[in-house]
């Protein structure tokens, strides 16, 4: 008889090892903070605590491996001092959390000044010294994606973070670059950005999401995206968590008027991993473009929820999505664009693309329109399809084996999508972290 499956063993508790006393520790190592820090933690477990974990019959959870959800075996992480080489981009300042900790010396300046009142510190020092903004700004839209428990989760054992303000018509010319590190075996840890950008401003950050060890860890992160009347953001998030990792990021974007959020999510790591983002255009010029990039290999498995809502009139988003797909790996994406009744001149895309490199991948893909003004233009759409034949033999013609000819061919499938960064640098760094998927050695 053969051995039972390690999932098959554990008990799925709803709460799994984040019991009621593990809270009332975290909740005594927070040490000073406001009232309503407090109080907002304590609201967070209690919901945390109430719902229950996915069902298979929950539409926000179709095709998703419901039996890999499971809450045990993890533990907050203790402080640790691993390095991992940053992210190679020149940059204006940096921070780095480890197992959910500011570390020391972790907070850089790069090769230039910072423009006078920009602020870059963590979310510990928000609460002393910007606690409106905070409290106006994190966490504050709700989840409409499906993972509403994980997401009570994360606020509830919210260490720290990273808080970036830029101030009313300031650019920063380089970008900042957050690094968050899981370390130790079991690990959970719960990442958190959030950038607020002022009227006129102008940011660029990249977020990074890296383990030190190959060992199963459990990540719950989430960032939020504030752009101010006629700001502009550039958001890149890679993430590159062990193959043994859980992973749940949740992202958040607020675009005012005239306001602008390019952001760019690139998923490599994960044994199973899940992504929702919900971009709101709330005034009239508002613009959101959703990129994301996934190469997903073995029997990773890629869940991609998202969510565009139109509020108001002369609004555009435009949503692309490519997924490579190579071995056993599995991706979903499931993607929403909503037109209020005052949306009008809404103008709204929607593609997911999927490269299949593998007989025995998996591609499922559901986009969707939910229109309520008549005078807009919306498109969405799906595609899944193997490398061109041709393409391939005319590479193998000329001596390049078929692995090197296939990941050429991948590289050209993600071309559309990077080249749309307006950085030469960014675009490079990300090229060179897809890279790293295709040269780990053989796959099992």
């Amino acid at each position: 008889m053969s051995a039972p499956s390690p999932l098959s063993v554990l008990s799925h508790s709803p709460i799994g090892s984040f019991a009621p006393d593990v809270f009332a520790s975290h909740l005594a190592s927070v040490g000073v903070a406001p009232a309503w820090w407090l109080e907002r933690k304590r609201a967070a477990y209690e919901k945390f605590a109430a719902l229950p974990l996915p069902k298979r019959t929950d539409e926000s959870w179709r095709f998703s491996n419901i039996l890999g959800l499971t809450l045990d075996r993890f533990a907050l992480a203790a402080p640790a001092k691993p390095s991992l080489a940053p992210f190679p981009v020149p940059h204006a300042a940096s921070l780095t959390f480890v197992n959910n900790r500011a570390i020391e010396g972790g907070q850089k300046h790069g090769w230039m000044e910072l423009p006078a009142g920009v602020v870059i510190t963590t979310i510990g020092e928000a609460l002393a010294k910007f606690p409106d903004l905070l409290r106006s700004h994190f966490m504050a839209q709700p989840q409409k994606l499906g993972s509403g428990k994980f997401a009570a989760l994360h606020t509830a054992f919210l260490h720290d973070g990273a808080f970036i303000y830029v101030p009313r018509g300031v650019e920063v010319p380089a970008p900042i670059v957050i690094t968050h590190i899981a370390a130790g075996p079991g690990a959970a840890v719960f990442p958190h950005t959030l950038v607020i950008a002022e009227e006129n401003s102008k940011v660029s950050v990249v977020d990074t999401f890296a383990s030190a060890d190959a060992t199963p860890q459990f990540a719950c992160g989430a960032n939020d995206l504030y752009a101010s009347h006629g700001a502009q953001i550039t958001y890149i998030g890679a993430q590159a968590w062990s193959r043994e990792t859980m992973s749940f990021q949740f992202n958040s974007t607020v675009v005012r008027r005239d306001a602008r959020v390019q952001s760019l999510n690139l998923h490599l790591g994960g044994r199973q991993a899940r992504h929702e983002s919900l971009s709101q255009l709330q005034a009239p010029g508002a613009f959101s473009e959703m990129l994301a990039l996934t190469v997903a290999d073995q029997t990773q498995e890629f869940d991609q929820r998202t969510l565009q809502i139109h509020q108001a009139a002369n609004t555009k988003s435009d949503l692309l999505y490519k997924n490579a797909l190579r071995d056993q790996a599995k991706t979903i994406f499931s993607g929403l664009i909503i037109v209020d009744p005052d949306a009008q001149k809404t103008d709204a895309y929607q593609s997911n693309r999927n490269l299949m490199l593998s007989e025995e991948a998996e591609a499922n893909s559901l986009p969707g329109l939910e229109i309520q003004a008549n005078d807009v233009r919306c498109t969405h759409g799906a595609t899944s399809s193997r490398i061109d034949p041709e393409q391939e033999f005319y590479l193998q013609s000329r001596g390049i084996r078929k692995e090197m000819a296939d990941e050429l061919l991948t590289f050209g499938f993600f071309e559309e999508v990077l080249n749309r960064l307006a950085s030469d640098e960014l675009h490079a760094s990300l090229r060179t972290m897809i890279q790293t998927q295709f040269t780990k050695g053989p796959r099992v």
